[in-house]
């Protein structure tokens, strides 16, 4: 086969979940990482995988568990935090931790199919994508207010960093290692999320978007959208807005050229009659 046919394979998978007291959440969450982690070995699209619980000095049983799955499985590892980091610290700790080219973040209460990876990892390679951001088709499950919060947030991002991205905070972002060598993120809280694709697209990569359906969770609380958690994400939203005005691109990005217009042929001219003679 022509090496330019030839479809590419990733080496290996990170799948890392932030986790604060996710005792509820916990188990499920590995199993589902592990048996499509195992499908995608088993159909050579990875060739090996690891999943790593971030666990932010949680208070419940997070810890414990996580420490009893590594003893079984040697692809899952634990980084644990002796203080709790927020959302921004455990991502930050994951993605430092994650040695695969190929490193996946999402929640612990698992908001979309993991099924859905194989989708997004064809679409990666296929339409050969730097990063997968996903966004929700239905959001009314988790009620008005917090639609309401997200509609407003999403419109902030594109009209402050001048994104296209429709649902920037989705707990589901698929990036290749080089994004991730290229770009180093500071917030501590939840705009971590927004800051991940914001630097990737200033810095010249691609970033492609899809549709997936959205799983609320049932289990446990959130607190994205309490008063402090949204004062923090505009505050370090103000604050990138500054940083990025020092931040060029390290990937060149392609201009469309314009067509030229096809030049119209002349017509040849006529020969001229010769005079008479007088």
């Amino acid at each position: 086969m022509s090496e330019g046919l030839q479809r590419e394979r990733f080496e290996k998978l990170s799948i890392f979940f932030p986790m604060w007291n996710e005792e509820l959440y916990i188990h499920r969450a590995v199993r589902a990482a592990k048996e499509i982690c195992e499908q995608l070995v088993e159909h050579k699209e990875i060739g090996d995988y690891e999943i790593i619980v971030v666990d932010d000095a949680s208070t419940d049983r997070t810890a414990e568990y996580a420490d009893a799955l590594v003893e079984v499985d040697t692809h899952i590892r634990v980084v644990h935090h002796q203080q709790n980091r927020k959302l921004g610290g455990s991502i930050k700790s994951g993605l430092a931790a994650a040695t695969g080219d190929l490193v996946l973040y999402t929640d612990a209460d698992l908001p979309f199919e993991m099924i859905e990876l194989v989708r997004a990892i064809r679409v990666l390679r296929d339409y050969e994508a730097d990063m997968i951001s996903a966004y929700r088709f239905d959001r009314t499950g988790e009620g008005l207010r917090r639609a309401v919060y997200s509609w407003t947030y999403n419109w902030l991002i594109q009209i402050a960093f001048g994104t296209r991205l429709r649902d920037v905070n989705f707990a589901f972002k698929l990036c290749r290692r080089r994004v991730l060598d290229h770009v180093s993120l500071s917030s501590e809280g939840s705009f971590i999320d927004a800051e991940l694709v914001i630097r990737a697209q200033r810095a010249g990569y691609s970033i492609v978007q899809i549709g997936v359906d959205y799983f609320p969770r049932t289990r446990g609380a959130s607190t994205l959208s309490s008063p402090s958690v949204i004062r923090g994400m505009l505050t370090e939203m103000v604050r990138l807005r500054k940083d990025l005005k020092s931040v060029s691109p390290v990937v060149s990005i392609p201009q469309p050229t314009r067509p030229t217009r096809p030049t119209r042929p002349t017509r040849p001219t006529q020969p001229t009659r010769p005079t008479r003679p007088e």
